[in-house]
């Protein structure tokens, strides 16, 4: 499997640079998957596309503000550091900007809280250690690290963050589930329609394209993840009733599939996941997909294409790209069922 094989061009007016208001005013491009057909519409429309005893399944992770500024000590030069996960209360892995940041180093952020560089975990990732937890200090002291090909500065930092994000601890948004509203989900609700919560916290390697040519070569990174007892039941519940279970993005998919049982349930779980989904896999729980357009070339578009069909999906990106669907993080949506 060649990752040449998932590759495409965009042209480069069509990655969205903001989120487009409101929310559901963003297109949603309704993908078949047996019959092949597909439809256009608003995503504000997406429960004329669901039906009720449907289920979605969202990633409550909350976006951490995880761009910091800090100075070096001694000296007092510049150091961007960026927190990618919290590995303990005053341990993070991190990336670093900014010269001489080796281990020993020393750092002090704008806050006044001192931290060291005790680790090289390779390229420009380090472990960090502070000498206390941050806290609610993140808040005020960190930005929203956008992807970078967003060149457009966020006006509202929860434009970056889905309605229902509860759980501080990823780098990147589940950009999914920011197309919904509360109204929406409400209106979604109303129809008979259940909503359950799984965490994720993603990290950017998530979102890092694959540099092997033979896909199934690329490891990986590990991300933590949790499914409730309350979530596996109701999952379970919608499955025994005939009722359809739909991830809310890549995530929510990878939790799911890495939660289920060899009974086929869903069982509640909490650790980490490496589970890689490549064309060939066999899903178990996934009925239907809400995602966004990914990047070519990366994890995230193979999973997609496991779940749709290489060619199917490929096609259906061509067809996005003529009708000028907006691309990746603040851009459109598509259901596959």
């Amino acid at each position: 499997m060649k990752t040449s094989d998932f590759d495409y061009q965009l042209p480069a007016e069509l990655i969205a640079q903001e989120p487009i208001e409101p929310r559901d005013a963003s297109r949603l491009l309704v993908l078949d998957r047996a019959t092949r057909k597909r439809e256009h519409k608003s995503f504000a429309k997406i429960g004329d596309s669901l039906r009720p005893g449907d289920l979605l399944v969202v990633n409550r992770s909350r976006v951490v503000p995880a761009r910091l500024n800090a100075k070096k000590i001694p000296g007092g030069g510049k150091a961007e550091i960026l927190l990618l996960e919290r590995l303990k209360p005053t341990e993070w892995k991190v990336l670093v900007g900014g010269k001489g940041l080796a281990v020993g180093r020393r750092v002090e952020l704008e806050n006044g809280v001192k931290a060291e560089i005790s680790q090289d975990l390779g390229g420009s990732q380090r472990l960090l250690v502070l000498e206390r937890e941050l806290g609610a200090d993140l808040d005020a002291l960190g930005e929203v690290p956008l992807p970078p090909y967003i060149h457009a500065p966020l006006q509202d930092r929860e434009r970056y963050q889905t309605v229902y994000a509860k759980e501080n601890g990823s780098a990147a948004a589940p950009t999914a589930g920011l197309h919904f509203t509360a109204t929406l989900i409400n209106e979604l609700k109303t129809r008979g329609i259940g909503f359950a919560e799984v965490t994720l916290h993603i990290g950017l390697d998530t979102f890092a394209p694959v540099n092997e040519e033979n896909a199934k070569e690329h490891v990986i990174h590990s991300e933590w993840c949790s499914l409730s007892a309350e979530t596996a039941a109701a999952v379970n519940s919608t499955r025994h009733a005939g009722g359809r279970v739909i991830a809310v993005g890549t995530t929510s998919v990878r939790v799911l599939e890495t939660a289920v049982q060899a009974s086929a349930t869903v069982a509640p779980f909490e650790g980490r996941t490496r589970l890689f989904i490549l064309p060939g896999y066999k899903f178990q729980v996934v009925d239907g997909l809400l995602t966004n357009f990914h990047l070519p070339r990366s994890t995230l578009l193979m999973l997609v294409s496991a779940f749709a069909g290489r060619d199917l999906i490929l096609e259906t990106y061509r067809e996005a790209i003529r009708e000028r669907y907006r691309f990746y993080s603040f851009g459109d949506a598509m259901l596959i069922l």
